[in-house]
Order: structure tokens, then sequence, then C-alpha cells
């Protein structure tokens, strides 16, 4: 008998345990990849570089890894929004440099590019982030 109860707290463990982590992994589909751009491109203080790409092949690249909620571009650069954060690309000498940064901060900074992006100061504004639609 108390070999079936261990086994069944065994099962239990490991179900919560995956179902934890689950729910756990949603929260981050909206997520900026941000490991991903630490590993793939240079470090250049907050920013990252890329010496050989356009915008829109960086651009494109961090999309493919993980799909932005929207995408615009402007004046050369590529802006990908990712629930509460944003990554903008830019020129850069011969190649694009990297930021992300608070969606609020980057929609403020580069609004006249964002034109069809919710304005971050409205009541209807979400964000996207954990609890998006609550």
């Amino acid at each position: 008998m108390n070999s079936a109860r261990l086994v069944r707290a065994a099962v239990a463990a490991v179900l919560a345990a995956t179902l934890l982590t689950a729910c756990a992994g949603d929260g981050d589909n909206n997520a900026v990849p941000r490991e991903w751009i630490r590993k793939t491109y240079t470090a250049t203080g907050a920013e990252w570089l890329d010496s050989d790409s356009t915008p829109s092949e960086v651009a494109q690249a961090i999309h493919t890894k993980r799909t932005a909620l929207d995408r615009a571009s402007g004046d050369s650069m590529e802006f990908l929004r990712y629930g509460d954060d944003m990554v903008t690309v830019s020129p850069y000498r011969s190649g694009s440099l990297i930021e992300i940064e608070d969606y609020r901060n980057g929609y403020h900074r580069h609004q006249r590019h964002l034109t069809y992006w919710p304005d971050p100061d409205s009541a209807s504004f979400r964000g996207g982030g954990p609890g998006e639609g609550k």
C-alpha cells in the first residue's frame, strides 16, 4: 500500500511540474528573444551589432526566431513589437544596430513610424504581456 501511494504521489508531482512548466512557458511567447539576440549578435553596451546584415534582414531573423506581435518600418529602420517591449533595428555603418526597450519608451521615440500600433497611454492599451486580455 505504501508503494502505491508513493507511485501516485510521484505521478501527481510529475503532472504538476509539467503543468507548471507549460503555463510558465506561455507567457514567454510574446517576449523578445533576448537570450538568442545576446548569443547571436555582438554586444555594444546596451545594444547589439550585426556588422554584415541590413536592418530588414536582422529584423526578419529575430522575427523568425520568435514571431513578433507586429512589425513596422520607416527611415530604413525596422520595428518589432513583443508585448511590453519592442526591438528597433537601425542602419549602422555597413550593418545594423539592435535595441531592445520598453514598448512605451520606444513608441514615443518612433511614434511617427508606428501609426497603427496601439498608443501605450490610451485607456484601451493592454500591452500583450502576462494577463493580456483579462
